[in-house]
């Protein structure tokens, strides 16, 4: 839905007003509530009064008539396309289960009615991000300042969502992070207006890491790959922190690789020179695929072993055989069972006739977590419903009890561990097998340590 001139001005208009108001949040530490089924808040002082009366104008709010406007920024070309329209389909599934009740909605989700949220009907716009920086920061803009966008999701590359996070966080609109596995997220370039599911490069490295070490043993040497961004920056130095104080290996080299690679060759036969034990290739979408066949192609797995960190399905079933016995993590895959995940999974196949990704189930969660933050919180006022999230603890998507941190705004949760399967046993949704969930209280990290140690969320207005 695109606002004319006369909304712009009155936004202009609003944040000039609320300037001089004094703030009324104060800092949260790393602890809050706890609950379970949809979970209980940290924050207990939500105001269910007229948002008018109750909050000074900030960012997009007070919303100017009866609809509500999320924004979904995705990687709709470029190479993690795949993943994005994933994402999109989930987030526009969220949209209709919002308004019209329907899947996680009706099960999972005691703070949502099905009926919209706070009596407003959600309406969404999408942007296509070209899996840049600079393209979803400028789609975001547009969102927020053309379309009045409540709230922004999207990612799949790191470098967009941090961007995107930063954008937001000047804008005071909040941000719902979907893809964005690097440790900066939610580190160094934390923001008090973003918010993140995905596990981090640094967890997946701690999941991993014993899992290899006890499948190929000790003493091994191993070379990396990795795409030349943030993203792939932090997953290589995580790799080689935990390959190396965990499973007992040494490292070779690293090499960095240009987003958007097609031809892998060169990067690859520097690799088989130095003849290491296990190759690492930290590259994700069609990225990803590409490399990890054209290691098998030109016959490394012959010498040597092979991991993927970061799988996703799109990127698993592109790669077809050529992921065969390929260790990596997972956000999250439709063979995890147990009640929220079978619901998902069922709702969003008879919706579009396809087994959801990882990416999938990220966007549809954080979509479903915004809005019944603000329904707990009882207004759109962004500051009243990040405290609804800090500190939040909740058991609803799948993926067993998690704690979005208040510290940080990471959510600790289980990671997953998969291995490729054989082409001859794949099916459609089903690449690869699940060896492990790593329990979250074997992954992550204290809020004075890792990534979280960098992390200063700023302001809430």
């Amino acid at each position: 839905m695109l606002r004319d001139d006369d909304s712009l001005r009155r936004r202009d208009v609003l944040k000039v007003a609320g300037a001089g108001t004094v703030g009324i949040a104060g800092l949260a530490g790393c602890s809050g509530g706890s609950g379970d089924g949809g979970g209980e808040s940290g924050s207990d002082d939500a105001s269910t009064g007229s948002d008018t009366e109750e909050y000074p104008p900030l960012g997009n709010f007070p919303i100017d008539g009866d609809t509500a406007t999320f924004g979904f920024n995705v990687p709709q070309s470029g190479p993690y396309a795949s993943e994005g329209q994933d994402e999109l389909r989930a987030y526009e599934l969220a949209v209709k289960h919002l308004n019209n009740g329907g899947g996680w909605v009706d099960s999972q989700f005691d703070d949502l009615s099905g009926d919209g949220v706070l009596d407003f009907t959600i309406d969404y716009v999408d942007g296509d991000t070209a899996t840049d920086a600079d393209t979803a920061r400028q789609s975001a803009s547009r969102m927020i300042q053309r379309d009045g966008a409540m709230m922004v999701s999207g990612g799949s590359s790191s470098a967009a969502a941090i961007a995107v996070q930063g954008l937001c966080q000047n804008e005071n609109v909040m941000f719902m992070a979907c893809l964005a596995h690097s440790n900066d997220t939610t580190g160094k370039d934390c923001v008090r207006y973003g918010f993140k599911e995905q596990f981090n490069a640094y967890m997946t490295g701690q999941a991993l890491a014993p899992v290899v070490r006890d499948e190929y043993g000790t003493d091994l040497d191993f070379y990396q790959l990795y795409a030349d961004y943030s993203w792939g920056q932090t997953q290589q130095s995580s790799m080689e922190r935990f390959m190396t104080d965990v499973a007992g290996w040494s490292q070779i080299d690293s090499v960095a690789t240009p987003l958007g690679t097609t031809d892998f060759s060169n990067y690859l036969s520097g690799a088989a020179s130095e003849n290491p034990d296990v190759l690492i290739l930290n590259h994700y979408g069609l990225d990803g695929a590409n490399s990890i066949q054209q290691a098998v192609d030109a016959g490394l797995d012959e010498d040597m072993e092979i991991m993927i960190p970061l799988y996703n399905r799109p990127m698993a079933q592109a790669a077809g055989g050529a992921i065969e016995d390929v260790f990596g993590t997972v956000v999250w895959t439709a063979q995890i069972d147990n009640a929220p995940s079978n619901e998902f999974t069922r709702t969003f196949q008879n919706e579009y006739d396809r087994i959801p990704s990882g990416a999938a189930q990220l966007a549809y969660a954080q979509t479903l977590q915004y809005a019944a933050a603000v329904e707990r919180a009882g207004t759109f006022y962004p500051v009243e419903v990040i405290k609804q999230l800090e500190g939040y603890e909740y058991n609803n998507i799948g993926m067993g009890k998690e704690l979005m941190r208040a510290c940080d705004h990471q959510a600790q949760r289980d990671v997953p561990v998969v291995r490729g399967l054989p082409e001859s046993d794949q099916s459609e949704g089903t690449y690869y097998e699940v060896v492990t969930v790593t329990s979250r209280d074997d992954v992550g990290y204290a809020c004075d340590a890792g990534p979280s140690a960098e992390c200063d969320l700023g302001s809430y207005e």
